[in-house]
């Protein structure tokens, strides 16, 4: 078996990650010329450059930003096999998701999952895109993504939009609709888009990355366009969105992860009308390398058991 020189793969791994030759000396109580050897070391044995020096800048090359991605999977995996060796329980785990699937799904649960595995150490790292599914951002992804061929993916939720307003706001609707108002939501006849059109329609840019692509997306699904005259007040984000239906603002697009918890159940009614499928499936992620790892296989299986406990995912 032919290693390149072992000591040299922790220094290059830091200088890479802190960009810096002195940090990284700092932090491995080593001095600046002794970081210097062990990268120059390295980038012999491998015949490339590692790093672009001009003065006080540095920046990996992309041979150096390939090489790191492997090291960096390896080095970790080194230390966890070490640890469940020494008889460390403690799994440490960062998982990239984005910010409303960890707001509104994911944190309401983790006090369920730090009693049902106490060993776990999650740490959350929020993504408002998709991020780069790279051992250097984090352990483990929720991802819409599945285009890394060096992941594995486990799915927990395709998304579909439907309406919802306040409860106040719904009773203001009946009144103004003619309906009445001792029926029950599940009893009511569907709402039409045209009795829709005639509220203030919330809507989230980021769905579709468009001005009101998500009311226009529903309006598709039956066929029919968006009228011309329908007042429409635009937010950047679902959360936004929802936060002003929950303040009586008028009528949000929102999905199932979004009200999964009895508080929201309790002051949001889901309007009786169509949902609309938006092409995006969420995924739990992890290294296809690292899959016997204890804390990714724990986390995996308690989020697809969630997944389906929520009505999330089918069994």
């Amino acid at each position: 078996m032919k290693l390149p020189p072992l000591k040299a793969l922790p220094v290059f791994e830091a200088v890479a990650r802190l960009n810096s030759f002195s940090l990284a000396a700092d932090e491995l109580a080593v001095s600046q010329s002794a970081v210097s050897h062990q990268i120059k070391q390295l980038e012999t044995y491998l015949g490339e450059q590692l790093f672009w020096r001009s003065g006080r800048t540095l920046s990996l090359t992309d041979e150096g930003r390939q090489y790191l991605d492997a090291v960096s999977s390896a080095l970790l995996q080194i230390e966890r096999a070490s640890e469940q060796l020494l008889g460390h329980e403690e799994s440490r785990l960062r998982l990239s998701v984005f910010s409303s699937f960890a707001v509104r799904w994911l944190v309401p649960r983790l006090p369920y999952l730090q009693r049902l595995h106490p060993q776990l150490d999650l740490a959350l790292e929020m993504s408002s895109g998709n991020p780069v599914l790279s051992d250097r951002v984090a352990d483990c992804f929720i991802t819409i993504r599945t285009d890394a061929p060096a992941f594995s993916y486990d799915k927990l939720y395709e998304e579909r939009l439907f309406p919802v307003c306040s409860q106040d706001y719904w009773k203001r609707m009946r009144r103004e609709l003619g309906r009445d108002d001792q029926l029950e939501v599940r009893d009511e006849p569907p709402l039409s888009p045209e009795e829709l059109a005639r509220f203030p329609l919330l809507s989230t840019h980021s769905i579709f990355d468009r001005a009101t692509g998500d009311w226009q997306a529903w309006y598709d699904a039956v066929g029919e366009r968006l009228p011309g005259g329908v007042r429409v007040q635009h937010f950047s984000h679902m959360l936004l969105a929802l936060e002003a239906a929950r303040f009586h603002q008028g009528v949000a697009l929102t999905n199932d992860y979004m009200l999964s918890t009895r508080r929201d159940s309790e002051d949001f009614v889901r309007l009786p009308s169509h949902s609309v499928a938006t092409g995006d499936t969420f995924y739990f992620a992890w290294k296809t390398s690292r899959r016997q790892e204890r804390g990714i296989q724990t986390l995996r299986r308690w989020l697809v058991d969630e997944a389906i406990r929520s009505r999330l995912r089918a069994s």
